[in-house]
């Protein structure tokens, strides 16, 4: 039995995969971040037109009418 203890021991204090670990950890970040930035790169335009036509029924000065749906 203190053989057993002494070897969960042994392996827990044992840092030798953390490196690998972190180096994933981070490149998986760094992969979220790229997607982050290019979907909102494929998406500006779309959120941009929305915007102009929500600000567009917002302002109550301009001639243009509102889109159905708004």
């Amino acid at each position: 039995m203190l053989k057993v203890y002494t070897w969960i021991l042994a392996h827990l204090r044992n840092e030798r995969g953390q490196d690998l670990i972190e180096y994933a950890m981070l490149s998986g970040l760094i992969a979220a971040a790229l997607v982050a930035v290019l979907a909102l790169g494929v998406l500006s335009g779309a959120v941009e037109l929305m915007a102009g036509g929500v600000g567009d029924c917002i302002d109550f000065d301009s001639l243009t009418p509102c889109a159905a749906g708004f």
